[in-house]
């Protein structure tokens, strides 16, 4: 199998995979965001004049039926995982690429985690781009900006960079927001951002826009924005996240903020806070409020 078509399979199966899941757990905003994506892929390969040649105009289509059930969607996975599994047989010798895992929500809490030195570590690495380990990782799952309304303030909050003290040595990092109420319920659809594209010095640089999928005026007493900054590791092959912090609607505000780093595991309801370092390391952002 060429590595083209083992990249468009595993990038197909992964989005595949988190749909079902977030069904799974009834997050159906967040199922329907992933299945989305996965119709977009399948589109557009399907109308690539590249592969026009393989394709028959019954299998180009893009027209489906309304709705598909999840016991209907999960009949896909053993499909999608044999074509992956390395078979002789199958009708061609499919090599085996290792998958990374991301962790369910709260599964993460349940493993053994090495704790971070705070004042020791590795030094800080130098400039330079990640490199991408998993097909389609890099592009995220961020959203367009809501329609205006009368009255009504929109929130563009630009993640510009987050400070580390071994930022060079986190492999394709990216931050997760989300924004919660008081119990940690998700009041938006979660946006991923894209893998980040630079380090410098104690620096993972982002530089990139995040738009809040709901107007200020309408979220709840309490709620905070959280961001999650996660990376990949090898050595247990799945994506973990190593801190966060969060922003509380008090501090919506114009212009740039920055904001303090707790340790892992996110706590949503924000009632174990523990600072992630003594050191002044931040992520910073720039806050910027449409009001028609």
């Amino acid at each position: 199998m060429s590595e083209a078509a083992r990249s468009l399979l595993q990038r197909w199966g992964a989005s595949f995979r988190r749909g079902t899941d977030f069904d799974s757990w009834g997050q159906l905003v967040e199922a329907i965001d992933e299945y989305q994506i996965l119709a977009r892929h399948l589109q557009k390969e399907a109308q690539s004049q590249h592969n026009n040649s393989e394709f028959t105009e019954d299998q180009k289509s893009t027209q489906s039926q309304e709705e598909f059930k999840l016991e209907d969607l999960k009949k896909l996975e053993p499909i999608l995982k044999n074509i992956l599994t390395y078979n002789k047989e199958f009708p061609f010798d499919v090599q085996p690429v290792p998958l990374r895992k991301i962790l369910a929500p709260g599964e993460e809490e349940n493993l053994e985690f090495e704790e971070d030195d705070d004042e020791g570590g590795a030094g800080a690495g130098s400039p330079d781009s990640f490199p991408a380990r998993v097909p389609g990782a890099t592009e995220g799952t961020l959203l367009p900006r809501l329609p205006s309304e009368p009255g009504m303030t929109l929130l563009t909050i630009k993640i510009e960079k987050i400070g580390l003290k071994d930022a060079g040595q986190c492999i394709d990092p990216y931050i997760t927001v989300s924004v919660k109420d008081l119990n940690g319920i998700d009041l938006t659809p979660v946006q991923d951002t894209p893998v980040a594209s630079r380090k410098e010095d104690t620096y993972v640089h982002f530089n990139v826009d995040i738009e809040i999928q709901k107007h200020v005026e309408k979220l709840t007493k309490g709620a905070a924005i959280f961001f999650e900054f996660k990376h990949y590791k090898p050595k247990k092959r799945f994506t973990s996240t190593k801190c966060f912090a969060f922003m509380e609607m008090d501090e919506i505000k114009h212009g740039a903020i920055v904001i303090e780093l707790y340790k892992k595991p996110t706590d949503f309801k924000r009632k174990k806070l523990q600072l992630l370092t003594k050191k002044p390391l931040y992520l910073h952002l720039h806050q910027t409020l449409h009001k028609e």
